[in-house]
């Protein structure tokens, strides 16, 4: 019978050791933040209602006449 090697099995001393932790927490981290922006950029920009002007507007007329009625 053949066997074949499916993985890495690391040893238990290893997974328990302050590095492996470490790392562990960080990833989690990292994947944590990540979710939370991927979640974030889903829904539409929140906009203020006293900053929003709807349209062209503005408060002087930037035409290269000034003076019309437009």
């Amino acid at each position: 019978m053949i066997h074949i090697v499916t993985g890495i099995l690391l040893p238990e001393t290893f997974l328990e050791s302050r590095f492996f932790i470490i790392l562990a927490s960080l990833v989690a981290l990292n994947t944590t933040i990540f979710a939370a922006l991927s979640i974030v950029k889903a829904f539409p920009k929140f906009v203020r209602k006293s900053t929003y002007r709807p349209g062209n507007y503005r408060r002087e007329t930037r035409s290269i006449y000034p003076d019309s009625a437009d």
